[in-house]
């Protein structure tokens, strides 16, 4: 290894998950590690986070990284950038501790202080400021909901921070928030770039004071400070990075660089990305954002809620003899409800799974929706809803990519990574769904701090050139193509698997209205 090598430091705060790599300017990942994040659910629809626990956890693993890397490695650490899970709530003072737990994205219990700002603002005018659909994860009804319930905390509210963003100020001293978050956030004016002053008249809270100037995602913040050294085994000095969402880092990981390519990052949660030449309305149920990607000016960002998280769900709440059996003939339980999935034909003789276990960002946006399986027999098999679950997860991909679609964007292939990518069952099943070619990236490629490397480099000029860093360091381990029976099947039943849906819409509204 030469004197003068490089190394990047790349941590993701996922939802499930803290993920940190240490990786060479060839590519190559010297040191990894992961601890789990867990989840607080104290009400209905209510979904929090403990950032003590954020903190805690990326402490131990950049300890274990560090330790394993040797001291020579982290003092040529030239660059760290975070990632997150977003958009999320957490309310710091004036010293950065934290009031209370985080309200993460998937906490839905402002749904209220959502329609009030819709009716306030008129839904156009809403969707015209922030460029996106308007929707209960996001940031605007979070803040109004905090400031209507919890008026004390709220009083001693200085800043509002993202996941990425107290990690960062526990690693700096330094209070941010990247513009890639800003702009997912639903408070930011997305033709300017500054926070909405009409957003902020409606929830009568001054964005300007609560929330920090966003920053770009490789503009340098600041640098690890003494004290953050002393408890993670950094040097140090090292410049941070302002960062970005998991999302953002998620598209680097998938190496996607050129137009006519899409990338999933399967996970708890998917993230769907497509290139495109040219911006998209604003009123699109999935819209553009700029790229910084040369040759790829904007790129479709579509988030969906439930993918590994549903075969997750499946295998909590049904899945003992599943597991029971892997156990016992020694095999890894996924790799048995891949083995179940293929014994079962295409459609899973005509059980619908609809993966809305968390309502549904991308493309319906809305928080009414609910999980659903439809067509079940009494001669109905474990094995039918589980190939159901996969199928219904790919079905859900497919609406996303059709929307994208007819929005103008073209797609002839699928990059994916992450946990889902170890599947190939399902990817089998998407490939078949979406007529297309689906490539398994490497581990390393597939990983989301693994992209974060990537922006570090690129903003300390280790990677110069990034998109032919992209090329030369993202590998496809595989190409999985179509089933052609399963095509045939797919798109017989994917008509109804949208009109299903919508003849149910009016009735889950009011079930939710019920608050069961």
């Amino acid at each position: 290894m030469s004197d003068r090598q490089n190394y990047l430091l790349g941590i993701d705060l996922g939802t499930t998950n803290v993920k940190a790599i240490i990786l060479d300017e060839d590519g190559r990942v010297c040191a990894s590690a992961s601890a789990a994040n867990h989840l607080i659910f104290p009400g209905p629809n209510m979904v929090e986070q403990d950032p003590n626990e954020w903190w805690d956890n990326t402490v131990h693993i950049l300890r274990t990284i560090t330790f394993a890397a040797g001291p020579d490695v982290v003092s040529k650490i030239r660059g760290i950038c975070v990632s997150s899970q977003t958009v999320t709530m957490l309310p710091v003072d004036k010293n950065g501790e934290p009031l209370r737990n985080a309200l993460i994205w998937m906490d839905g219990r402002s749904f209220g202080e959502l329609d009030y700002i819709r009716k306030s603002l008129g839904n156009e005018h809403f969707i015209s400021i922030i460029g996106a659909q308007p929707d209960v994860a996001f940031l605007p009804n979070k803040l109004l909901w905090f400031k209507n319930n919890e008026p004390e905390l709220f009083a001693k509210t200085y800043k509002v921070l993202q996941v990425s963003s107290y990690i960062n100020y526990k690693l700096t001293g330094k209070m941010t928030m990247d513009v890639d978050q800003a702009a997912r956030c639903q408070c930011l004016e997305i033709h300017t770039l500054k926070w909405s002053k009409d957003i902020a008249n409606v929830i009568g809270i001054d964005l300007n004071d609560i929330l920090p100037v966003p920053q770009l995602s490789t503009e340098i913040i600041g640098s690890v400070t003494a004290q953050a050294a002393a408890v993670t085994g950094l040097a140090s000095g090292i410049p941070v990075l302002a960062g970005a969402s998991d999302a953002m880092a998620s598209m680097y990981a998938t190496g996607l660089c050129q137009i006519g390519e899409a990338g999933e990052s399967s996970g708890t949660t998917s993230l769907v990305f497509v290139g495109s030449g040219h911006a998209s309305r604003s009123d699109l149920p999935i819209v553009t954002k700029p790229c910084p990607i040369a040759g790829m000016p904007y790129v479709f960002d579509a988030p969906i809620n439930t993918s590994g998280a549903s075969i997750k769900w499946y295998l909590d709440c049904f899945g003992e003899p599943e597991k029971a059996y892997a156990s016992a003939h020694g095999i890894g339980v996924y790799d048995y409800l891949n083995q179940c999935a293929l014994d079962v034909p295409a459609g899973s003789h005509g059980i619908f799974f609809f993966p809305y276990l968390l309502g549904e960002r991308a493309p319906l946006w809305n928080a009414h929706a609910r999980g659903m399986f439809i067509g079940m027999s009494l001669d109905s098999t474990r094995s039918d809803f589980i190939r159901a679950v996969f199928e219904g997860t790919a079905f859900a991909l497919r609406h996303v990519m059709s929307v994208i679609e007819a929005a103008g964007a073209k797609a002839n292939g699928l990059r994916i990574t992450g946990g889902g990518s170890k599947s190939r069952t399902w990817s089998m099943i998407k490939a078949s769904m979406l007529h297309m070619p689906v490539y398994i990236l490497d581990e390393k490629s597939g990983d989301v701090p693994f992209g974060d490397t990537l922006l570090a480099g690129h903003a300390v000029g280790v990677f110069p050139d990034l998109k032919s860093s992209i090329e030369k360091i993202i590998r496809i381990k595989e190409t999985i193509e179509p089933v052609e029976a399963w095509e045939k099947v797919y798109d017989q039943m994917y008509p109804l698997y949208l009109d299903m849906y919508q003849h149910l819409d009016s009735d889950l509204i009011a079930l939710k209205k019920l608050a069961l």
